[in-house]
């Protein structure tokens, strides 16, 4: 299992289309990749931060694949697509990185 972590910061003068994100780009990543090993997808959306200030990241995503194999085919085919998709729905640079199951 090859576990992809999105993180999107939140700033004060951030953008991030939550409507834009789960009506429109969130299927489009789960066309695109569930055939290419896509296993589910967790969303989280911050609220807050744990001293009830502004959230560090307005969405905190998800990504399970079945192998670092089908991660990099569904990056070949369809990387290019999804990944531009993001400025549609944020101005912010997400924050990606690979993980694997600690437990």
């Amino acid at each position: 299992m090859t576990i992809v972590s999105v993180l999107y910061p939140q700033t004060h003068d951030s953008r991030f289309d939550y409507g834009y994100y789960l009506q429109t780009h969130i299927p489009l990543v789960k066309e695109r990749w569930t055939p290419l090993g896509l296993e589910r997808v967790e969303m989280v959306r911050g609220t807050a931060s744990m001293d009830g200030g502004a959230p560090a990241f307005a969405m905190l995503t998800t990504l399970y694949f079945t192998s670092d194999n089908h991660l990099q085919q569904a990056l070949t085919e369809h990387g290019n697509e999804v990944l531009g998709d993001i400025p549609n729905f944020t101005d912010g640079e997400p924050v990606m990185q690979l993980g694997e199951a600690a437990a």
